[in-house]
């Protein structure tokens, strides 16, 4: 039974009369429907006949205790969710009931807010769960490429990389610099993978407090520190048989890269505080706006990590080296924004679209994305022209590419072009590394490639030794 607005129906399992009785009222007073048994073998016979949305169980009954409940309620493959009451507590049984899927795992003598809380939290985490899985739908229905908008070359080949990739299960890398959309790349890959229909997780890194993303990624158990007043699973057992997506992978510390590095080599993890492991199957795709390799290179990030998570490199092109596909972009937000905020506007004149077309977005896709949104909003209809941009988007002048040789002439016989565009890039490489005296970070940010681009470049010429 899917979440709703509705409190929901719950199945409560203990064989002491006095906390079926006292559960019951609990809940019934916030609006449940509520239903109980004696003991596991009555509660697996409801189970098989009735759909319910949590099931509380006590953990030691007769004939049949609450672990089979969860392991039966597991097998049934519903949207169940299971939490455990007991008077029998302990770490390693804790670890058990939420290594079969308990959403959570209280302690007798419990208080009654206590209870409150876990179902109304049990019930918001079912519906964040509906609400993924019509997005997924609808993902899938509207072909799963949408949001990845453009007809450059890079984009192209970036896309073809994606389905080429999406079902090899191998760990995955997005390097991107801000704002070009490294989510985006991440959905598209879970999207168009045999995991589609498992959950995608997305985790950034950069945005939790080091002190909370360990707890935040492998759950801990009650007690495990100070505040830990109730067991928590972790994001990693929550994309258990889908993906994870870590963003800002480059932000997070060497304590954490230890443990992630273990997960990608075995797929288990110890809950903070727990001594029993917990093994997942999940796919693991990260993200980041740093060059890792410059990081290995400098010690903040663990080489062998980063050789984990390097199997597939997938780049995303920053919006200057793809002007082209700016009017289309464009296009796409204004019907979207114009949607959203019931506005007509007719789009961005040639002007205007020239003179965007010249900056050098710093802030990639959602800078651009964003200004279209505040154009739409403070010109409702019309067209939106130059003199209508804000200032620090008008007045770029698309610099001219340097010509090899002023005056190339092409001979009659022809010319070996790719020999000649080698020649060509080569120079150019020999030039930005003199101007930036040798430093190859200073030089890849002269000719506005990655650095890890500029290296593999001088690879292939032999231009490292």
């Amino acid at each position: 039974m899917a979440a709703s607005d509705k409190p929901g129906r719950v199945l409560v399992v203990d064989d002491e009369w006095s906390i079926r009785d006292v559960l019951s009222n609990i809940l019934q007073s916030e609006g449940f429907e509520v239903e109980t048994a004696q003991d596991g073998d009555e509660a697996i016979a409801l189970l098989e006949d009735k759909l319910y949305d949590l099931v509380i169980t006590d953990l030691k009954m007769p004939r049949v205790h609450g672990m089979e409940v969860l392991r039966h309620l597991s097998k049934l493959n519903v949207h169940t969710l299971g939490i455990v009451a007991t008077g029998y507590g302990s770490i390693e049984s804790a670890v058990e009931a939420l290594r079969l899927g308990a959403f959570d795992y209280i302690t007798k003598p419990f208080h009654l807010d206590e209870i409150k809380i876990v179902v109304h939290k049990a019930r918001e985490f079912q519906a964040l769960q509906t609400e993924n899985r019509t997005l997924r739908r609808e993902l899938k229905r509207s072909g799963k490429f949408e949001n990845i908008i453009g007809n450059s070359a890079k984009i192209k080949s970036m896309i073809n990389l994606i389905h080429t990739v999406a079902d090899s299960d191998s760990t995955i890398l997005i390097l991107g610099e801000s704002g070009t959309g490294k989510e985006l790349v991440a959905r598209a890959v879970h999207y168009n993978s045999p995991r589609a229909d498992q959950p995608l997780i997305p985790v950034n890194c950069g945005a939790i407090p080091e002190d909370l993303l360990e707890s935040e990624l492998f759950g801990h158990v009650k007690g495990a520190f100070t505040g830990a007043t109730m067991n928590r699973v972790g994001r990693f057992q929550l994309a258990d048989g889908g993906t994870i997506f870590l963003d800002e992978i480059g932000d997070m510390s060497p304590k954490l890269q230890v443990k992630l590095l273990r997960v990608l080599q075995e797929q288990a993890f110890e809950p903070v505080g727990a001594t029993e492991t917990v093994r997942v199957n999940v796919r693991i795709i990260t993200a980041t706006n740093r060059d890792l390799e410059a990081d290995v290179a400098d010690g903040r990030f663990r080489e062998d990590l980063f050789y984990r998570l390097n199997v597939i490199p997938i780049h995303i092109p920053p919006l200057r080296e793809r002007a082209e596909d700016i009017p289309i972009l464009i296009d796409h937000f204004v019907e979207r924004f114009n949607k959203l905020k019931g506005r007509r506007v007719k789009g961005f004149r040639r002007d205007a679209i020239e003179a965007l077309m010249a900056y050098p977005w710093p802030g990639n896709v959602r800078e651009l994305e964003n200004l279209v949104e505040r154009m739409v909003i403070l010109n409702p209809d019309g067209e939106i022209t130059e003199e209508t941009l804000p200032e620090r988007f008008t007045g770029h002048k698309p610099r001219p590419l340097p010509m090899p040789s002023e005056g190339l002439e092409i001979p009659d016989e022809g010319i070996d072009f790719n020999a000649l565009v080698d020649q060509f890039e080569t120079q150019l490489i020999e030039r930005a590394l003199e101007k930036a005296g040798g430093i190859k970070n200073k030089a890849a940010a002269l000719l506005q490639i990655k650095r890890t681009t500029l290296v593999e470049k001088m690879k292939k010429k032999g231009m490292l030794e």
